[in-house]
């Protein structure tokens, strides 16, 4: 099979109105770049969502990410084309934009694979619609702001060395997670400690992907807490004016994109905040518009549900104008495998001993998902490697759940990959089952909140706390923040916060080494084994491979 690239570039695609046209959007309603791709206008938004129209959410969350893969964006991609081209029901996805960071490092870009894909590829994974680099312009920004007022008057007070706010870039880098700043002359500004996290796990982009509209935005920047005086009172954006400045910045990249699959369905791409660090969903404002232009609504949560899934379920759903209709747990073969054997050797052999010791790890999502009581359907993303034995067995310990499937091959095949499994995900969806309940009340107390995720979610046997993350925790209910939910800092490959412990880990502890106020996105990061918010590069880096030719064709992105 060719290259996901070669697959994309070799694709025509259609003028984006003719696409947009597709759900009923005026050449009017968009902002061109170029003409392949567009934003949906301001006046277009605020009249789309005053329509009654509500569409079916259908949530793609998946198994424990491993190095063998998963598919879970190739998937979402493939079924809403299965649900527009086949089953010909208005669709729409909505997904997440790639960071540069991973792009070039080792986990490579978000735009699904092989005959499911959305395009153009490259701009996406690339500089898109420059939405990143408002994003980074905003928060460096913003961080320049506040050392020039310390530096110039501070007549507040600030701490330099209590500054929360962190720089930001998107790009793996991890000799800027600690710097000095302010160094030699005293010109230069006042000495301190520094830090970056990558654009995508900075909070102005959560901020970006829950706000409803500039206002919101404004208020969400001017919430967020810059730090603490040398009194120990705290001290956020809008006591010192900067808000009006950096949603300024942001507003052009509050508004959606949209591109279209490789067979044309319509996407929403906006967003990309890290599920393993942040709440790991697009944008609200591309779902809910989404919801009110089409039928069906296929959106992604990042990595496996006990991240982005959980998160979605207990967070994201609440901002959105309706809750998920049904959930699709992807799993495949060769993961299920490597949850056994812990390694990516001799995953093309059929083990069906290693499959069944490794569905521990999708029975647990499965079942957790189902715990919400929304409707669940787990896809068998099907590689070629997989024997009819292997796929048999899967299905088999899948009903015996009570739980529905259907093998799919969108990645090799496109949308006729997978009729079947479409009209059921339709079929669950419009089953009217749905009644989401939540793992955590809004009332509890920060603890109670972590502890119900860490028992129910990820099966852990209690919650241990170092003494920064009770000081910490302190600090919170003397803010009156203690209320706040709780998007909780993991490692993806594990449900614990140990990724050498595979499969379904039982009888360990959650260890809690920090919480952080997310004032303007309005939730506690809690902070939980070895998480970075600034990712490294690897030995040999996907940079190594990427070229472009003197036309401007690029190759090796896949």
């Amino acid at each position: 099979m060719e290259s996901d690239i070669k697959i994309a570039q070799e694709t025509k695609e259609l003028p984006i109105e003719e696409v947009a046209a597709k759900v009923d959007l005026k050449k009017k309603d968009l902002e061109p770049y170029g003409y392949d791709k567009a934003k949906i206008s301001w006046t277009a938004i605020n009249r789309i969502r005053k329509n009654d129209k509500l569409g079916k959410l259908i949530l793609v969350t998946s198994i424990s990410p491993t190095p063998a893969g998963e598919g879970k964006s190739t998937i979402t991609i493939g079924l809403g084309d299965a649900i527009h081209n086949q089953l010909h029901k208005n669709t729409m996805i909505a997904l997440r934009e790639p960071s540069m960071g991973p792009v070039f490092g080792l986990k490579g870009g978000a735009t699904g694979g092989g005959m499911a894909q959305i395009i153009p590829m490259e701009d996406i994974n690339l500089h898109f619609t420059g939405d990143m680099h408002a994003l980074t312009s905003a928060i460096d920004t913003l961080a320049a702001l506040v050392d020039n007022y310390i530096y110039q008057d501070n007549s507040l007070n600030i701490d330099p060395d209590r500054i929360l706010l962190k720089r930001g870039l998107d790009v793996n880098d991890r000799t800027l997670r600690k710097v000095t700043i302010g160094e030699g002359s005293k010109f230069n500004g006042i000495e301190h400690q520094s830090s970056f996290a990558i654009t995508v796990a900075n909070e102005l982009m959560a901020i970006l992907c829950l706000a409803n509209d500039i206002d919101d935005l404004k208020a969400r920047i001017g919430d967020m807490l810059v730090g603490y005086t040398k009194d120990d009172q705290p001290v956020y954006v809008k006591q010192l004016g900067f808000e009006g400045a950096i949603a300024a910045l942001l507003s052009n990249a509050l508004k959606p994109n949209m591109v279209q699959t490789l067979e044309h369905t319509p996407a929403l791409v906006h967003g990309g905040p890290f599920a393993n660090i942040a709440h790991g969903a697009n944008s609200v404002i591309a779902t809910n518009l989404a919801l009110h232009l089409s039928d069906y609504v296929l959106t992604e949560a990042g990595f496996g549900s006990d991240l982005g899934g959980q998160k979605f379920m207990d967070f994201v759903s609440k901002h959105l104008d309706k809750t998920p209709d049904a959930t699709v747990v992807v799993a495949t073969v060769r993961a299920l495998k490597y949850q056994s054997l812990g390694s990516t050797q001799d995953l093309d052999k059929e083990n069906l001993d290693a499959l069944k010791d490794g569905f521990k790890n999708l029975e647990r999502h499965m079942n957790n998902m189902r715990s919400y009581n929304v409707p669940v359907i787990v896809l068998i993303n099907r590689f070629a490697s997989d024997t009819d034995e292997e796929v048999t067995l899967l299905k088999k310990l899948i009903k015996e759940q009570g739980i529905p499937v259907e093998e799919v091959r969108y990645h090799d095949i496109g949308s006729k990959g997978g009729v079947q499994a479409a009209q059921a995900v339709v079929d669950l969806a419009d089953s009217g089952k749905a009644n989401l309940k939540p793992t955590y009340q809004e009332n509890d107390d920060v603890k109670t909140k972590i502890e119900k995720v860490a028992t129910r979610i990820y099966h852990a046997s209690g919650v241990e706390y170092t003494e920064k993350a009770e000081k910490e925790i302190q600090e919170l209910e003397k803010l009156g923040k203690d209320k706040l939910p709780v998007i909780i800092a993991k490692t993806q490959f594990s449900f614990s916060d140990d990724k050498k412990k595979l499969g379904a880990p039982t009888n360990f502890k959650l260890h809690v080494k920090g919480i952080n106020l997310k004032n303007g996105a309005r939730f506690i990061v809690v902070t939980t084994g070895h998480v970075l918010d600034m990712p490294g590069l690897p030995k040999h880096p996907a940079a190594l491979d990427i070229d472009v030719d003197n036309n401007g064709k690029i190759s090796g992105l896949f």
